[in-house]
């Protein structure tokens, strides 16, 4: 049985698991156990939900530019469905995995629900190396990819998003391709397209924004002022480099960023303005002179108030959790932190606001598009941001209450609430068979 004995909600700690793999997907499990003995989940729910609803693999043959016939491989898994239609983004990586695809599918289940949007979680993704792949090719990876897909996308079933090594224009693209197999322009069928086909004022900057509310959250309930507080940032991707921006703005002094080319210190406050153009010059932070180089590694164990991992998954483990030096982690990545690290972190006192709520400014910005696509009325960017900021900030107060109530820390919290929703939602439908 779980200590259930009062410790301050951000402080206490969870049962130490089993050793981690780094494993995404029983990563996500391990929180989902966690959360669904505190619920007394009924087994049959339990299986249910952690279950997807659907794992699709596709074969992908494009012809390449010098005419090669070649192979790629894809994915869409879709978790759950019972709040809407499932959402979620697609990456192009060639190292993605099912598992991976399936974690961060039930990521965007808990996510939706924890934000009170009416969809359920997906995700896709395609086992490719963009960095090798033209512009051509990558066109039709996307079109075959969508293609093969048509079946289960569409506006009211299953509607993508960007994610890792896609933008805009792999949006673009899969719009195009459902809209030619449909005979009608159906903007409704992803979010994250540029504007001109029906995107929204907003969502470039909305996960990076949806960061920097709850982070300001946390904040508050510390007595950190923001004038005061110094941040370190790894990743300087869109997240990364817009959380950084706005943080910036609010007053807060940016000490370390990193990307794929190295990472910066600058203990007096890096010129964000200053790195994003650098890295619009030369595509990564490689001979940036506003910082004094240093390791991956060091940005993560800097001495800060707020770290922002905002990279990759399972970037704190155990072998660096310890050396961890922040008062709060606000998770701007999926799955930064390893399971095996939580109970490190919370003995440490460290507040993590987790993923699934700390990176959900995107998706609900994602949803405020979808809504705008399907009106055909579209909103101001002020409209967009103060709905983005009532929506952060309520979620984060219920994530907070939820974990007072049951004495868990932030991201058991979130888990709770999220899973609960699905949980009861489930038992008002019913099981059709």
């Amino acid at each position: 049985m779980l200590d259930r004995g009062f410790v301050s909600p951000l402080t206490h700690q969870e049962p130490t698991p089993i050793p981690d793999r780094l494993n995404p997907f029983e990563s996500m499990m391990k929180r989902f156990d966690v959360a669904a003995e505190i619920l007394e989940l009924d087994p049959g729910v339990y299986e249910y939900l952690k279950t997807p609803v659907k794992q699709v693999i596709v074969s992908i043959p494009i012809t390449m530019d010098d005419g090669r016939m070649k192979m790629f491989e894809g994915y869409r898994v879709i978790h759950n469905d019972i709040l809407g239609p499932s959402k979620g983004g697609i990456r192009y990586a060639p190292d993605v995995s099912l598992d991976e695809v399936k974690a961060l599918a039930a990521w965007m289940t808990w996510k939706c629900a924890v934000m009170n949007i009416p969809f359920g979680g997906a995700k896709g993704a395609v086992r490719c190396d963009v960095t090798t792949l033209t512009k051509i090719e990558l066109e039709k990876i996307t079109r075959r990819y969508t293609s093969n897909l048509i079946d289960i996308f569409g506006p009211d079933r299953d509607i993508p998003a960007p994610d890792m090594n896609t933008n805009e224009q792999v949006m673009a693209w899969i719009m195009d391709t459902y809209s030619m197999h449909m005979r009608r322009t159906e903007t409704a069928v992803v979010t994250g397209k540029p504007l001109i086909l029906g995107g929204s004022l907003g969502r470039r900057e909305a996960t990076g924004r949806g960061c920097m509310i709850v982070t300001l959250g946390a904040m508050e309930k510390l007595g950190i002022p923001p004038q005061k507080s110094t941040i370190a940032v790894q990743g300087f991707g869109n997240v990364g480099s817009v959380t950084a921006q706005l943080l910036s703005e609010q007053g807060c002094r940016i000490v370390g960023i990193s990307d794929v080319s190295g990472a910066y210190h600058n203990s007096n406050g890096i010129d964000i303005a200053a790195a994003q153009q650098w890295v619009g010059k030369h595509r990564t932070l490689e001979g940036f002179k506003g910082g004094e180089m240093f390791s991956q590694e060091e940005l993560l164990e800097c001495e800060c108030d707020v770290l922002i991992p905002a990279a990759k998954e399972n970037q704190i483990t155990v072998a660096n959790a310890r050396k961890i030096r922040a008062k709060i982690i606000c998770e701007g990545a999926n799955g930064p932190t390893a399971a095996e690290a939580d109970p490190i972190l919370n003995e440490k006192g460290i507040i993590v606001i987790p993923d699934i709520l700390a990176n959900a400014g995107g998706v609900t910005v994602s949803y405020f598009e979808w809504a705008q696509d399907r009106a055909g009325y579209f909103w101001t960017l002020d409209r967009v941001n103060r709905r983005l900021e009532r929506m952060m900030r309520a979620s984060f107060d219920a994530v907070y209450g939820s974990a007072s109530e049951h004495n868990v820390t932030l991201r058991i919290g979130a888990y709770i609430l999220a899973i609960d929703k699905v949980a009861e939602t489930l038992k008002m439908r019913g099981i059709y068979a």
